[in-house]
């Protein structure tokens, strides 16, 4: 769980788990206030940059740090609120830009499945096929499941590149 009382406790715990956040501590500890009223409010830290339902279970991958953290971090060098980024971006090397919201996509994306599978494939061909590749850190061997393997592995801090696709 996050600490999100201030800047400096939430920076060392970020960087502990391998994460940079954004050097902006007046923009960080805004959000963090942020993130401290939705706490207050909902009973769980649901990102400020996005409107929660108030359910947890239906806001389960807004919950800090969201779902779309690691996939917005590799695409766009950081995620969607920009309390997480890149080193590339703390360095200068790479700029920001405007970040979709990829639960909107994911979304639309999911309902477009559901539709077209619950029409075309029984549910043993759907159990049976996974619907993200599984990625392997080949220093500490930890597993996850999505698009692309983290920009650093959470477990041992190996970069990116020391990760293999294995399903």
């Amino acid at each position: 769980m996050s600490d999100f009382s201030s800047y400096d406790k939430f920076k060392k715990e970020a960087e502990d788990g391998g994460y940079y956040i954004n050097d902006d501590t007046e923009f960080v500890q805004s959000l963090l206030d942020s993130i401290n009223v939705n706490i207050d409010r909902y009973g769980y830290a649901s990102c400020p940059c996005r409107l929660a339902s108030g359910e947890r279970e239906k806001d389960l991958d807004i919950i800090c740090p969201c779902d779309y953290r690691d996939p917005d971090l590799v695409d766009k060098g950081a995620c969607f609120c920009a309390l997480y980024v890149t080193e590339d971006v703390l360095k200068g090397k790479q700029q920001l830009t405007s970040i979709p919201d990829r639960r909107v996509r994911e979304k639309a994306k999911k309902d477009a499945e559901n539709e077209s599978s619950s029409e075309n494939k029984s549910s043993t061909e759907i159990l049976g096929k996974l619907k993200v590749p599984i990625w392997r850190c080949k220093v500490c061997g930890y597993l996850c499941g999505r698009e692309k393997p983290p920009l650093n592995c959470p477990i041992c801090k190996a970069s990116q590149d020391r990760f293999e696709q294995i399903l």
